[in-house]
């Protein structure tokens, strides 16, 4: 596996006990990408950025580190992972390459988390270099949208992994 930036650990019994529900929904509220971005966001904005949150939902980009540097964050949840705007996902919604570009030269990169391995989430940080290569290279499918199993080869794939921040 490339190089794992680090993890954001959770204590299921204490997120239980706190919401009042059962161990099991915790899980899958934590595994469930729309639902735990927000909680995401809000520690890699502060533990690993040392940033903050984009000003509203509607900003392009998810979370500023201390420069200025805008970021996106994402997921690897069961099914996958997406790398293009968020407005170009869902229901009615169609993949646009030059919108997706264009993302890639307005944010410093991507922060990828994989929920599937909660209570301890392993996260990386990705260039948007790193994705626009992957692109370049076929290596994201037609929309970006890629399986897991892809997702994890890609990370593997970065081998020592290049310093992003």
């Amino acid at each position: 596996m490339g190089k794992i930036e680090g993890y954001l650990k959770w204590n299921i019994e204490e997120i239980a006990k706190a919401l009042k529900i059962g161990k099991d929904d915790v899980r899958l509220y934590f595994t469930d990408g729309r639902r735990v971005s927000f909680l995401l966001e809000r520690r890699l904005a502060y533990e690993v950025l040392h940033g903050k949150l984009a000003s509203s939902e509607g900003a392009g980009f998810d979370l500023l580190d201390r420069e200025g540097g805008k970021w996106e964050v994402r997921s690897i949840s069961k099914g996958g992972i997406y790398f293009s705007p968020s407005y170009m996902v869902g229901s009615k919604r169609s993949f646009e390459e030059e919108g997706f570009l264009v993302k890639l030269k307005e944010i410093k990169g991507y922060i990828v988390s994989d929920i599937e391995k909660f209570p301890d989430v392993p996260f990386w940080i990705i260039t948007s270099e790193q994705v626009r290569s992957w692109w370049k290279a076929g290596e994201l499918g037609t929309t970006t949208k890629i399986s897991r199993e892809k997702a994890l080869q890609l990370l593997s794939s970065m081998a020592g992994s290049q310093s992003k921040l």
